[in-house]
């Protein structure tokens, strides 16, 4: 299996590759590669048994290609603990660097440092971490856009893109904390939140990418 074919069963994972067919197109804008080595990809990963795929609808992951793209979560998400608990990465830098060893390392590796880290339970931006092969999703989360002024949610996860997560950390905010909604331009603006005390402002294209459960 290599590091390109394990790209693509993550995209077609991530996307809800399990419940439904991910279409070409957004493999192709996902990962920045033409639609004809797409096309070419899948067939190979179909032929391999890692997907089931149908012309005009897309691809969905066979047990096989979901059991890899969970191995594959598992040690992305540890090695981000470890980079950033340990050697100071910013949350780019660790998304980054962790997506090439995630690829490498062998699971022996990886069982060990997941007891070096005492078994953490999410990664730095608030995933969860697979635990014996399976991975159970917070289904009670709603994105930070759905709250109204004055609600308080538990700010639980962002979504893993460069870009946002170097604006986020320059914002502050706390992933694991409380927010209150302090604030919300009409129609698409920005979002203003208070979090331990501080009032950060959020751009209306983030606060859609980050994940929020909403005090009952």
């Amino acid at each position: 299996m290599t590091s390109n074919k394990e790209d693509y069963l993550k995209v077609i994972y991530e996307e809800n590759g399990l419940e439904r067919p991910v279409s070409n197109k957004v493999i192709c804008e996902k990962l920045g590669i033409a639609p004809s080595s797409v096309t070419e990809m899948l067939s190979k990963l179909q032929k391999q048994g890692f997907i089931e795929y149908e012309a005009y609808k897309g691809s969905k992951l066979t047990s096989i290609g979901g059991v890899i793209c969970i191995k594959l979560l598992r040690s992305h998400r540890l090695w981000e603990v470890f980079l950033i608990r340990y050697l100071g990465y910013s949350w780019r830098e660790a998304h980054e660097d962790a997506h090439l060893l995630e690829h490498v390392a062998p699971e022996r590796m990886i069982d060990r440092l997941e007891a070096f880290l005492n078994f953490p339970e999410t990664c730095p931006h608030g995933s969860i971490i697979p635990k014996n092969g399976e991975l159970f999703e917070n289904t009670q989360l709603v994105k930070m856009t759905d709250l109204k002024v004055g609600d308080i949610a538990l700010l639980v996860r962002v979504e893993e893109d460069g870009d946002l997560l170097d604006y986020l950390e320059r914002s502050g905010i706390i992933i694991g904390e409380y927010i209150k909604i302090k604030e919300k331009e009409e129609y698409e603006g920005s979002v203003e939140v208070l979090q331990k005390e501080k009032s950060i402002r959020i751009s209306y294209k983030a606060a859609c990418q980050i994940y929020v459960e909403k005090r009952r």
